[in-house]
């Protein structure tokens, strides 16, 4: 338990942020996943779209790394040029 008003107020302001940080996340592996299981390469290029943007956001708001969210990105890529047209 906090015994000072400001760590009382840190306990809710981390409460929060770790529940958008929960959902940014939960976000991002969706859209990850929605790559992943595309079929056609069309398909994956949309995905692949909205995916970048997302780790994009992800990163900015410090959730991932910069690094991390590159690697992811270029992985995707790379995948998404393996899949037939």
């Amino acid at each position: 338990m906090p015994h000072h008003k400001s760590a009382e107020k840190r306990v809710g302001t981390n409460e929060l942020r770790r529940q958008r940080n929960v959902a940014a996340t939960t976000r991002m592996r969706t859209a990850l996943k929605a790559v992943r299981t595309a079929t056609t390469r069309a398909t994956a290029e949309a995905a692949l779209k909205n995916t970048i943007s997302i780790l994009d956001r992800t990163a900015s708001k410090g959730i991932i790394k910069r690094e991390t969210a590159s690697r992811q990105i270029s992985r995707l890529s790379k995948f998404v040029q393996t899949l037939p047209a």
